[in-house]
């Protein structure tokens, strides 16, 4: 549990430095990858166990972050603000809502204005995954939080997507449709 923590701390830390960024051009690759797939482009991990797609306008920055370990997968829009964090962690016999539970005990000592909208058992293709929503508050901004959690060959997957909440809805329903396209094998 404790690299859960150290993991998801390591995630929110990358938001909070893309985010600071206000960095708005685009490499050439991530404007061709962009404008080439405006449908969303299809993620693969840990040998096709785990798929998902994202919005085209996300790329991978895995590569690019000096935190970057080969159990930490980093997408985001060219801002930065727009992010889907994916951590394969250890293995891990601790229920899902428990493990949940505490990553947002963790999120409310980083946030105490933290706002838990759901925290809920999800289905995926037979796999139960527990779902942790919320609205995060940093530097006078806020934004949506979808934290999922589940079991891949005993190891702990999280994937959390992180978007400006400036529209709540808007981006709730902007999770959903990423969370909505996860597939276990």
């Amino acid at each position: 549990m404790r690299n859960l923590v150290k993991y998801v701390g390591i995630g929110l830390l990358v938001l909070g430095l893309a985010a600071c960024d206000n960095n708005d051009a685009k490499t050439p690759a991530q404007g061709a990858a962009s404008e080439s797939n405006a449908t969303g482009q299809p993620v693969s991990l840990l040998d096709g166990k785990v798929t998902f797609s994202l919005p085209a306008d996300m790329s991978d920055q895995s590569g690019k972050l000096g935190t970057q370990a080969n159990n930490m997968h980093v997408y985001s829009d060219a801002t930065g603000q727009k992010a889907v964090i994916v951590i394969v962690g250890d293995t891990t016999n601790e229920e899902l809502p428990v493990l949940t539970k505490r990553l947002e005990e963790q999120q409310r000592s980083r946030d105490p204005q933290l706002q838990v909208v759901t925290n809920k058992s999800i289905e995926v293709k037979g796999h139960t995954l527990q779902q942790l929503d919320s609205i995060i508050s940093a530097k006078g901004q806020t934004a949506w939080s979808s934290v999922v959690l589940g079991k891949v060959d005993g190891k702990l997957l999280t994937i959390q997507v992180t978007l400006p909440a400036e529209n709540q809805q808007q981006a709730q329903s902007a999770a959903e449709n990423i969370i909505n396209t996860i597939v276990i094998n």
